[in-house]
């Protein structure tokens, strides 16, 4: 009889060992390490994530504590000092790449007609204590900056890089791949004239905040559906203006843009979106400017859920490691959920993998359903009739 694979083991099914093994030896990650491969180094930064370990020494003796199933994940027995030298010597290259190849699984699984077309671009810092005297400061934060693409409809996060806390987010963003018919939704941190121009001549569209010093004449007044404003999901737009920057040197914008003010209903709070979108409703803009709070929210999961706050070495490579290790436990987690098909939510799924780890459960019935409450009141069984 053919025994069940551990819950860990059932995880790691979206990894293609192969490839991630081919691409190793590419990068040259299996230089110096030959007792503790690059695939020995992954599963036990991606064990630490899921398990919760808080230290070398916890994930050793969480690590260690597996070893009937080593041999089924293709690994062996972890020592403290071996890991904290690979942390220290291998690229994280490596990681980047296999998190992008199980995003872009993640994408191919979820995708629906239409969603693929809004892309979100943020950053959230990595604060570091004083154990990282190489933490570069950038006024509020000393540390590193996780950058991100999101697509909220497909669920489909792309690492744009790991910088220091003092590189600007355009410089960043510029780096990405512009594709015809997307939106791309970022803040005021994206605001870089140039990439602007290449978006519009690359066919795709953006919609952002501007600065409080950009200088914008109005052009035309969009007439609104009524005087009070045109209602939307939370806010109401005021008005709807095309505009263009009142400068005429070299940083004038060829592209025609529109600027949409609104209020929000929450806190009454006055807003301004700027975008080179034409045909869209007013409405539509603002809407596409608040779905960049979903960026905000997965940053929230992140480092709530997963270890990006406490890290298992000080050196640069070590944190980047156990970065990018989160960002690939977070893709296995939602495949996983894919695959099984659960219905719960993703934090309830990582609960449930979470506790059950070493278990042989099949990864479908993680969470079995109790059986359905029978409302109907049972009739009492029959009784004896005695005739005296």
């Amino acid at each position: 009889m053919r025994s069940q694979p551990i819950i860990f083991r059932q995880v790691l099914a979206a990894i293609d060992r192969r490839a991630f093994e081919r691409r190793a030896v590419e990068a040259r990650a299996q230089a110096y390490d030959k007792c503790f491969g690059a695939w020995d180094h992954l599963l036990a930064l991606v064990f630490a994530q899921l398990s919760g370990a808080t230290s070398l020494r916890d994930l050793e003796l969480r690590w260690n504590a597996l070893h009937p199933h080593h041999a089924a994940l293709g690994s062996g027995r972890l020592a403290r000092s071996t890991l904290a030298d690979a942390n220290q010597r291998r690229p994280a290259c490596l990681f980047a790449d296999t998190f992008a190849a199980l995003a872009a699984d993640l994408g191919r699984r979820l995708r629906h007609e239409g969603t693929h077309l809004l892309q979100v671009l943020d950053a959230t810092p990595i604060p570091l204590g004083a154990h990282h005297p190489w933490a570069r400061w950038n006024g509020r934060i000393r540390g590193l900056k996780l950058h991100l693409a999101y697509d909220p409809g497909t669920q489909q996060a792309a690492a744009l890089g790991i910088t220091d806390a003092t590189v600007n987010d355009a410089e960043v963003g510029r780096t990405i791949a512009l594709q015809a018919g997307r939106i791309y939704v970022f803040d005021k941190g994206y605001c870089h004239y140039g990439w602007w121009r290449a978006i519009a001549a690359a066919g795709a569209w953006f919609v952002t905040r501007p600065k409080t010093n950009m200088r914008l004449a109005v052009r035309h007044l969009r007439p609104l559906p009524n005087e009070a404003g045109e209602a939307g999901d939370g806010f109401t737009v005021l008005e709807d203006a095309e505009v263009c920057l009142a400068s005429k040197g070299d940083s004038a914008l060829p592209i025609p843009l529109r600027r949409i003010r609104l209020r929000r209903h929450a806190d009454g709070l006055c807003l301004e979106v700027l975008s080179n979108l034409q045909e869209a409703s007013a409405v539509q803009i603002a809407t596409l400017y608040k779905r960049r709070w979903q960026i905000e929210l997965l940053f929230r999961w992140l480092k709530q859920h997963l270890r990006i706050r406490r890290f298992l070495g000080h050196s640069p490579a070590a944190i980047r490691l156990q970065l990018y290790a989160a960002l690939i436990a977070f893709a296995l987690v939602h495949l996983a959920a894919r695959r099984s098909r659960f219905a719960g939510s993703m934090l309830r799924f990582l609960r449930l993998v979470r506790q059950s780890l070493s278990e042989p459960h099949d990864l479908a019935q993680i969470d079995p359903s109790p059986p359905p409450r029978n409302r109907r009141r049972t009739p009492p069984p029959p009784q004896l009739a005695f005739d005296f």
